[in-house]
């Protein structure tokens, strides 16, 4: 297969892969990039951050930053606390992308993100209450995109439970005779993670084929693109379907069993970095 063809009919080339059940880069239709992740302190460059990670997906690049404040509650939800989920694409990640303010691209994950967060209650948002309509945590998660080769929604899933399984808060008190809040950061806690998200991509090629992780590439001659999000109960959190070849029940049903097995590599993925820099 030559390269001019690759460039000539980028379709046409990628179909000659796909009738033999392969792909360009050498994986089968259903097999992943190598995927790795760092959590921690390991990352020099956000120190600042309360919980960080970094997770490479192939060439994709996604590192995660938690930074934790403290504000009044809402009015409206007196116990509950605030997170505030943030996907910035940088033009230095990829050629599409342009400086300024953030593109269409970049809101729609942001929207993604939260809509996980919120689905499945991974962070139940009144654990994040101090004291009632007075004081509560704000967790700022802001997940940027180093490099651009595809599939950033499951990255930054990715990047963001790991990220916030690495977060340690301080005690917060009231002092029932100033008001004032006081912190104790010789205590901290862990955040109370319920639930652990991940999500599982596919490209939709021709309306019918389905291949999963697919590179910046496959996403652009791809006819749709579907993400599906497990938890480790195997429990649906979302559907992400942003237009494209619409896909039958057996189809989409096969994909969320796929999400399922998907799901236990990454559990497994994380919990033996997390054993690795847990202090003995």
């Amino acid at each position: 297969l030559s390269i001019c063809s690759r460039t000539v009919e980028p379709l046409e080339y990628y179909r000659r892969f796909l009738k033999e059940n392969c792909r360009p880069d050498g994986r089968e239709l259903g097999e992943f990039r190598t995927t790795t992740v760092n959590i921690g302190k390991c990352l020099c460059s956000i120190t600042t951050a309360d919980g960080s990670a970094l997770v490479k997906l192939g060439n994709t690049t996604v590192i995660c930053g938690v930074k934790a404040e403290l504000a009044a509650p809402a009015a409206d939800s007196a116990n509950k606390g605030y997170i505030v989920p943030n996907v910035e694409l940088p033009s230095l990640c990829a050629e599409r992308f342009r400086s300024g303010p953030p593109g269409e691209e970049a809101q729609a994950a942001s929207q993604f993100i939260a809509d996980v967060i919120e689905n499945s209650q991974m962070i139940v948002k009144e654990d994040l209450c101090i004291a009632s309509g007075k004081l509560a945590w704000v967790l700022y998660c802001d997940i940027i995109c180093l490099d651009y080769d595809g599939n950033l929604l499951d990255a930054s899933v990715f990047a963001l439970l790991a990220a916030l399984k690495n977060v340690q808060l301080p005690s917060v008190t009231i002092n029932e005779e100033t008001g004032l809040s006081e912190v104790n950061l010789k205590q901290k806690n862990p955040l109370n993670i319920r639930k652990h998200p991940v999500a599982t991509s596919f490209a939709v090629f021709d309306d019918t084929l389905l291949i999963v992780d697919p590179t910046a590439e496959e996403e652009d001659l791809a006819t749709g693109t579907v993400t599906i999000v497990t938890d480790e109960e195997g429990r649906l959190c979302s559907v992400h379907k942003p237009g494209g070849s619409p896909l039958t029940g057996a189809k989409l049903q096969d994909c969320i069993t796929r999400a399922i097995t998907r799901h236990k590599e990454v559990k497994k993925l994380i919990d033996k970095v997390i054993k690795s820099i847990t202090p003995k």
